[in-house]
């Protein structure tokens, strides 16, 4: 019962209540943001994915932390959940200073990444670390492509995002790397690629919605 109300409690604050953040949000001071309103559109559409991202996260976490008996895991995935809080409050604080909106959308991206998340975990927790890690790694390049401005990604002037998605970018491959330690297994390409496919058509109705 306690599992579950936190489960619960943890789907509130993510979807209703403004996230706080334990670590002060990355930025340049030296290097001020000045942004065109089209700059401003292309960078508002982008850390609305980002955003969209981090509501999946504090889901697929708390769904395989509910999933999993083991309690050391449990440990760790509550952890990462913690620190994925960090993220979501930086791109939700980012997003306002644009003058923008989170996805509309963010109710059902949160209920579809914790009904993943919960079919992982039952699957057993080294299915459930690798679909960690898969993921992870998915969003590193996701997130590792934003930094790139040639190809569509955020505005090279804009210091304060960029500053973001690079410490993101760093602690996602982190929390990959500890799932791998922990006894993550390889997922089978197919199942990589349909979590590239699906994450695809999110990344793509987010930056609108």
């Amino acid at each position: 019962m306690d599992a579950l109300l936190t489960a619960a409690d943890t789907a509130l604050r993510t979807l209703f209540a403004k996230p706080r953040a334990a670590q002060p949000c990355p930025t340049l001071p030296d290097r001020p943001t000045e942004l065109t309103a089209e700059e401003k559109r292309r960078a508002a559409g982008l850390m609305r994915v980002n955003h969209v991202g981090e509501v999946c996260a504090q889901a697929l976490y708390t769904a395989q932390a509910l999933a999993t008996p083991n309690a050391t895991l449990r440990q760790h995935f509550t952890k990462a959940c913690m620190e994925e809080t960090d993220h979501l409050a930086w791109t939700a604080q980012r997003l306002e200073e644009l003058g923008e909106r989170p996805s509309l959308l963010n109710p059902l991206w949160y209920a579809g990444a914790f009904g993943l998340g919960l079919l992982a975990g039952r699957l057993g927790d080294p299915v459930s670390l690798g679909f960690v890690v898969e993921t992870e790694k998915q969003v590193g390049a996701h997130l590792q492509s934003h930094l790139d401005a040639t190809q569509g990604g955020l505005p090279d002037n804009d210091h304060a995002s960029r500053a973001i998605v690079v410490q993101m970018h760093d602690d996602e491959l982190r929390h990959a790397d500890d799932a791998l330690a922990a006894g993550a297994m390889d997922l089978p390409q197919p199942v990589k690629e349909m979590m590239r496919a699906t994450a695809k058509v999110m990344t793509t109705v987010a930056c609108r919605i």
